[in-house]
């Protein structure tokens, strides 16, 4: 009956209940027999319990005792111990069926929040369920011991193992490194990581293994969860990308050296035509095979020249990725050794046409040898710049250093004093140069900053590459020895 009144409105139970006592004060009214009808006032009360609050209820009792004892008259003796009985329990009839609908409402409320909870997880699962299903990165769980309870489809592709074949084996059999992580039997530790690592498929062909893994309890024991990512595509392009800059440099050394080979010869070659015109020598056997030694020696180094030599097609992209590579490169070293990166570019820089790699590559150098200047100076920042220019766009990277001396020569060969070979600057200019940029320094700020100027629009100059600027080099000397190897 309670539970029947509980479902319904407030409204409904205060007119019920008003008419149920309007009935019951009719009827004692009316009826005289020996016999009180009070007692029946606990109907429409429990009815109230549903709806009121304590002090409602109580107020409610006293009215029912009050009519009850009006309608209902008995000697005075007994009046009020019948009065207090009556008050008691019609209020502890009214206080006991709030108790009820209390407990009953916040029984329904948590039924309906569990409710709610289990169809919330329920789709989280299914979800949960479809994602690691169609997921293309391989995922499974294991146990304390290895034992690989779950996997996906993507992991059993991954390892090259039929689909469900998996569950029961060993995880140290496909990925090593996850076999000797510790479980939480082992220690209290709670991994939450990520490693690079060799794996092996089923049939014993070995990849690159990018794994993140966490290990959790559960009721049956410490688990490990996996998330394996065949890496071996990116090391393989990875380091064709090197192997292809390792050979774009050498072919830029072997330029450069066979550039200082050729200004020798021709310095050489200028001697041996003068001792030549002399006549003192001319009829002496090992002068003349110093001649043909010398002819010899410069057709090697411009067969070398014209070989290691080769041209690079630029591409359009947007310089902001590269500064933003850049900085994730640079951020963490600069933390460590106190120097401050600044920044100050626009949002809506053009479109560069250049050599992504060997962008990035003349920026790196430029900046460490920044951050090795900035290792004896107390104030340290470093300054990447980014400025539209009539020409196209400006790269700037200045740094709070000394500075360099006005008569120091830049973006020359195996200087002395240089540190490593002393190529980092002219390599960057060759860079630069290749797609038809260049590397400059800019000496009107008191600071030192070097400047990489490149081009935005894409049919502003036809394509040149090494061999554009290094023959422009070669040619300078074929045109007359360097005589300043005479002095």
């Amino acid at each position: 009956m309670t539970r029947w009144w509980l479902r319904q409105r407030p409204e409904r139970v205060f007119a019920a209940a008003g008419l149920l006592i309007a009935i019951i004060a009719l009827c004692d009214w009316r009826f005289v027999i020996n016999a009180t009808l009070g007692f029946l006032y606990i109907f429409p009360i429990a009815m109230l319990g549903t709806v009121m609050r304590r002090w409602q209820l109580l107020l409610a009792s006293m009215f029912c005792m009050y009519l009850s004892i009006k309608l209902d008259s008995f000697p005075m003796d007994m009046e009020i111990p019948r009065s207090i009985l009556i008050f008691l329990s019609l209020a502890t009839t009214g206080l006991l069926s709030r108790g009820i609908a209390t407990g009953y409402r916040s029984e329904m409320a948590s039924l309906a929040m569990l409710r709610e909870e289990m169809a919330a997880r329920q789709a989280a699962e299914e979800q949960l369920e479809f994602l690691i299903a169609n997921s293309p990165a391989a995922i499974l769980t294991t146990a304390s011991d290895g034992q690989i309870l779950l996997a996906n489809p993507a992991a059993h592709l991954l390892l090259d193992v039929p689909a469900g074949g998996l569950a029961g084996r060993r995880i140290a059999r496909y990925i090593p490194a996850l076999g000797s992580v510790p479980s939480l039997d082992e220690t209290t530790n709670i991994y939450r990581t990520e490693m690079q690592t060799r794996g092996q498929r089923e049939q014993g062909e070995v990849f690159l293994a990018n794994v993140f893994f966490s290990t959790y309890r559960t009721e049956a024991g410490p688990r490990l969860a996996a998330l394996i990512v065949d890496g071996s595509e990116g090391l393989r392009e990875r380091e064709e990308s090197s192997h292809q800059q390792l050979l774009a440099g050498s072919r830029i050394v072997v330029a450069a050296v066979s550039h200082e080979v050729r200004n020798v010869c021709g310095a050489i070659g200028v001697v041996h035509e003068n001792l030549e015109r002399s006549g003192l020598l001319r009829d002496n056997r090992d002068f003349e095979s110093l001649g043909s030694l010398i002819q010899t020696l410069g057709k090697i180094a411009s067969l070398e020249l014209k070989r290691s030599t080769g041209r690079l097609t630029p591409s359009h992209f947007d310089v902001r990725e590269v500064l933003t590579d850049l900085r994730i490169v640079l951020e963490p070293s600069c933390e460590e050794t106190e120097i401050e990166l600044r920044w100050n570019f626009e949002a809506d820089l053009p479109s560069v046409r250049a050599d992504r790699q060997l962008l990035m590559q003349i920026l790196l150098n430029l900046t460490k040898n920044s951050q090795r200047v900035l290792e004896t100076v107390g104030t340290k920042w470093i300054e990447i710049a980014a400025q539209r220019t009539a020409d196209g766009l400006s790269l700037s990277v200045t740094d709070s250093g000394p500075g360099l001396a006005a008569g120091r020569e830049l973006f020359q060969p195996l200087q002395k004093g240089a540190d490593a070979t002393g190529l980092g600057l002219y390599l960057s200019r060759a860079f630069a140069r290749s797609f038809q940029g260049d590397l400059r320094l800019d000496r009107t700020r008191p600071e030192c900053s070097f400047v990489v100027d490149l081009l935005t629009m894409p049919d502003a100059l036809p394509l040149v590459g090494l061999e554009g600027s290094l023959d422009g080099e070669a040619h300078e000397l074929a045109s007359g020895p360097d005589t300043s190897l005479l002095e």
